[in-house]
């Protein structure tokens, strides 16, 4: 069944996101305060290593950490399907700042198709991959 094991992917996600809060120090009372979900409420949906399996997260409670910033928006990116993020639009568009990124990502692009790049005039995977993430950023700031 496609639905369960979706659900099974997003449990094992959130237990990942947990062993990141842990390993950032990110307490699950600090997480409770900053988005308003009750602490034992967290608990089910990022219950600790091996204590039990998690509950599945509604979309009130990823509204809710995503409104208070509760949990970074790269572990909250977790739940998501490879290729999606959470990402934050500004609310004021410094045009300038703007340009500026789109020339240093067509710089960057320029860079990868120099002969004596990564992989020659193609572009390679590492060249690839900061070109996608600065263009996330460019898309972020416009």
């Amino acid at each position: 069944m496609i639905i369960s094991d979706a659900n099974e992917i997003v449990r094992a996600r959130q237990a990942a996101i947990r062993r990141e809060l842990d390993r950032r120090g990110i307490a699950l009372k600090a997480v409770g305060f900053d988005s308003g979900i009750p602490y034992p409420t967290l608990l089910t949906y990022f219950p600790q290593e091996g204590a039990a399996r998690p509950v599945m997260l509604p979309a009130a409670a990823i509204y809710a950490l995503t409104e208070g910033k509760a949990i970074p928006d790269d572990l909250l990116s977790m739940l998501l399907p490879v290729g999606c993020v959470i990402v934050r639009v500004p609310e004021g568009v410094d045009l300038d700042d703007t340009e500026a990124q789109f020339h240093e990502w067509l710089a960057m692009k320029g860079r990868a198709h120099h002969p004596g790049s990564e992989a020659g005039r193609e572009i390679g995977p590492g060249e690839e991959a900061a070109l996608r993430a600065r263009l996330t950023a460019v898309k972020a700031a416009a």
